[in-house]
């Protein structure tokens, strides 16, 4: 017969099995995937001579990269929750013991450079999926054809990567 005890190692296992391979793996390859998406828009856009409007193509595939990387990065801050905030105090209570358990999903947040880390994650982050597209459509509206059904197109393209930096900000975990 299993215990709870037992049963709740292995979910622990479990989790961060799946935190580590599926989550933070698919996460990180995010920001190379942007990079490459970045890398093609501008260099299509150079090799056809000048035709800027294929810049308008870089907020909308931006804004869907970012969007996933943040639902990831969410998902990897509820890994370290639920096992700080419910899956630890349970095992603690189980054991009697009076260290915490699973010390270390408490312990790397109370790191002295977490906050500095933090706000420069958050930095290359909306450069990185925000700022860029940002960039694209001032060169647009700057340098490129500006009929009305492209124009509504970049006014609606600001409003998604400002909306993405929005929640960019919110979800940073800027705190301790």
């Amino acid at each position: 017969m299993i215990d709870i005890g037992q049963l709740l190692l292995a979910e622990y296992e479990q989790v961060k099995q799946q935190q580590g391979a599926r989550i933070i793996g698919f996460r990180d390859n995010l920001i190379y995937a942007t990079l490459g998406v970045m890398a093609a828009v501008i260099g299509s856009t150079l090799a056809r001579g000048g035709h800027l409007e294929m810049l308008l193509l870089l907020p909308s595939l931006s804004v869907a990269l970012g969007w996933t990387y943040l639902v990831n990065d969410e998902k990897i801050s509820a890994v370290g929750r639920y096992i700080r905030d419910d899956l630890s105090p349970r095992l603690k209570e189980l054991t009697s013991v009076q260290t915490d358990v699973f010390g270390w999903e408490s312990a790397h947040r109370r790191d002295a450079r977490r906050r500095s880390r933090k706000r420069f994650q958050l930095a290359v982050d909306l450069m990185t999926f925000c700022g860029a597209p940002l960039v694209a459509l001032a060169v647009y509206w700057l340098l490129g054809p500006t009929p009305w059904p492209l124009m509504v197109i970049s006014l609606a393209e600001t409003i998604m990567v400002i909306g993405l930096a929005v929640q960019v900000v919110r979800y940073a975990e800027l705190g301790s």
